[in-house]
């Protein structure tokens, strides 16, 4: 298997419409292709000096590895959190035709 170039970059946040939009807005601007979110999921960590279980929102965003660094910076500008979640999990081999497509749809 080798390197394809996009990766899958998972953001949470407390506010799914919130996270609904911000993801439009990545689309929008070419910065990903596309945004799968779970609308509902349970957050349980370690934060303020104790254990916090909150309900939170999911996006996995398919993206290319080059952009990975304007969605942090971005996330970091707009996102309510002091410490968001946005993590890259690299996507090593796939469809052929829908890594193409991923990275056609972004800049």
């Amino acid at each position: 298997m080798s390197d394809t170039g996009i990766c899958e970059l998972v953001i949470t946040a407390g506010d799914p419409e919130w996270l609904a939009e911000f993801t439009r807005r990545l689309v929008e601007d070419r910065l990903a292709a596309c945004g799968q979110e779970i609308a509902t999921i349970r957050s349980i960590y370690r934060w303020d000096g104790g254990v916090q279980d909150d309900p939170e929102a999911r996006v996995a965003l398919h993206t290319r590895l080059s952009l990975v660094d304007r969605i942090i910076e971005r996330a970091n500008a707009e996102h309510a959190y002091e410490v968001p979640c946005v993590i890259a999990l690299p996507i090593l081999a796939g469809n052929p035709a829908y890594v193409e497509w991923v990275l056609d749809q972004t800049a």
